[in-house]
């Protein structure tokens, strides 16, 4: 997707029309749901192992509070990308599991992760250059 300069609206990537405004809102809001590192990370994971217990995705996610990973679950059960399965028992069994369109965005995300792994080398040797000229790295406080 591309922006025009004047109208600073997104056009459509294939025919290079204006998107229509509601799409282009939901679609700003989907990818910052799905988009960040611990979506990302919750989804491979899910992908990989299937269905899990919420400590088993924590241990597997790696270093995220309870609190995000909890939050990052909601919102991809509220996107309807995976299914929570509250089993009755003492103490209560949770489970999740990727939905079909949670395993459809994994496949999609797929060439991310390889696009990353085939370039991990380029991207760290750019990273050395940069830092070599004694800038302050974006994202950084200044």
């Amino acid at each position: 997707m591309t922006t025009s300069a004047a109208s600073h609206r997104f056009l459509h990537p294939h025919s290079g029309e204006p998107l229509d405004p509601a799409i282009e809102v939901m679609v700003r809001d989907i990818i910052g749901r799905v988009a960040d590192k611990w979506s990302l990370i919750a989804l491979e994971v899910l992908t990989e192992h299937g269905r899990l217990r919420f400590t088993e995705v924590r241990q597997r996610v790696g270093a995220v509070s309870q609190k995000v990973l909890t939050q990052v679950l909601r919102g991809m059960e509220e996107d309807g990308l995976l299914t929570r399965t509250v089993h009755a028992e003492v103490p209560p069994r949770v489970e999740y599991e990727l939905t079909s369109l949670g395993r459809e965005l994994s496949h999609a995300l797929c060439g991310v992760w390889q696009w990353a792994e085939r370039h991990r080398e380029d991207i760290a040797l750019a990273r050395q250059r940069f830092a070599s000229r004694g800038e302050v790295k974006p994202g950084a406080a200044t």
